[in-house]
């Protein structure tokens, strides 16, 4: 992918190519009633399929990622686009329940809650409920209705979150500290018998978050990815296959491209709550005020990014069709980053944030596209 291509706009491939095809069609191939293998995976001699989310392996990064772990080559290569907005928490629960983020409605890394409250879906405990905040069944839910185990293996800590239980809810869930735990536990579900066994890697997106893709850290994270894939890959047991995605993808943002509404006050008139995260911004506004907070933003970010109102954002089709209990998780004016921009909410958002290196969230290619690695 050249660097104009990867900056082009990726609009999400719902119903055809996108991660809310991904676990339907994995389930359909195990026989799962009312779902459809829309993704023609060709898996029809299969009993047992695994399926690892590393996240932050864009499709752009494997190409990158294989100096480091050689054993991306050696898998068959699709791609599908990630939901919008593409970030974490979004596109985890586009994969476990099989559907658009406007339906199930974890709709950007933070968003504002009715009381008015912000809430981060990666540190979310207790309120709201997760099932009536996210109120569509799992895939994993309707397997196991149908007779098909699944397993979950993933962090520890993230066991009874409100994100997991959104996501993942149904499965039977099987903490791993790290890669070797992992793969150890991916393959023991695997090898109990036929079944779906979903896995989570989180340390390449980590890494580039800290120190960005392609820095030293991100190689040893790539790395250490390479001996994760290998284990599994050549664990494999008779009649399974693995299927090797990602969330997102992730880009270097460098310092001139960082705007700042703490910095900026042309950027923070007239705005009373800020949501999303750096690439996709959710602004709300004083009453009346939403026309003149469009036109300053517009103003000062040009054509590095879209701004727009809600209503014209729904339209555009991003998140799919949004119910109307969901409209209100969007921001009154949604502002999606483009080319190298950022948009930074000092005050609003731990510091941390803007001191980052890689980024994700918005629709150019590099972050949108993700791939479909299988392994028989």
């Amino acid at each position: 992918m050249t660097a104009a291509a990867g900056l082009g706009t990726v609009r999400p491939a719902y119903g055809s190519g996108s991660l809310a095809e991904l676990m339907p069609s994995v389930a359909a191939v195990l026989g799962v009633p009312g779902t459809t293998d829309s993704l023609a995976l060709g898996l029809d001699d299969v009993d047992r399929v695994a399926v690892l989310l590393v996240d932050g392996l864009g499709a752009a990064q494997v190409p990158v990622a294989a100096t480091w772990a050689p054993i991306l080559n050696d898998l068959g290569t699709r791609t599908l686009t990630a939901g919008f907005p593409s970030t974490t928490p979004v596109s985890l629960v586009t994969v476990g329940t099989g559907a658009p983020p406007g339906a199930h409605g974890v709709l950007g890394f933070t968003v504002r809650q009715p009381g008015g409250a912000i809430l981060n879906h990666i540190q979310w405990a207790g309120e709201p409920d997760p099932f009536g905040w996210q109120p569509v069944p799992t895939i994993f839910e309707r397997s196991v209705a149908a007779g098909v185990p699944v397993t979950v293996v993933n962090r520890p800590e993230y066991d009874g979150s409100g994100l997991s239980v959104a996501a993942y809810r149904g499965a039977r869930y099987a903490g791993a500290a790290d890669a070797a735990e992992l793969a150890a536990g991916m393959l023991a579900a695997l090898s109990a018998g036929p079944g779906i066994v979903y896995g989570y890697h989180p340390e390449l997106d980590k890494a580039g978050h800290v120190a960005g893709v392609d820095s030293e850290p991100w190689r040893a994270a790539a790395a250490e990815l390479d001996v994760l894939l290998d284990r599994l890959v050549h664990g494999l047991p008779p009649r399974s296959a693995l299927l090797v995605v990602a969330d997102h993808g992730q880009l270097n943002i460098p310092l001139e491209g960082r705007l700042d509404l703490a910095d900026r006050p042309e950027l923070s008139a007239g705005v009373t709550a800020v949501a999303g995260e750096p690439r996709v911004r959710y602004l709300y506004a004083e009453p009346g005020a939403q026309a003149d907070v469009i036109a300053a933003w517009k103003g000062v970010y040009g054509d590095s990014a879209y701004v727009l109102g809600r209503a014209e954002a729904v339209a555009e089709g991003w998140f799919g069709p949004v119910p109307a209990g969901h409209l209100d998780r969007i921001g009154e004016i949604v502002v999606v980053c483009r080319d190298h921009a950022l948009a930074l909410a000092t005050g609003w958002e731990p510091e941390i944030v803007g001191r980052l290196v890689g980024y994700h969230g918005a629709l150019t290619a590099v972050e949108m596209t993700v791939p479909l690695l299988i392994a028989r």
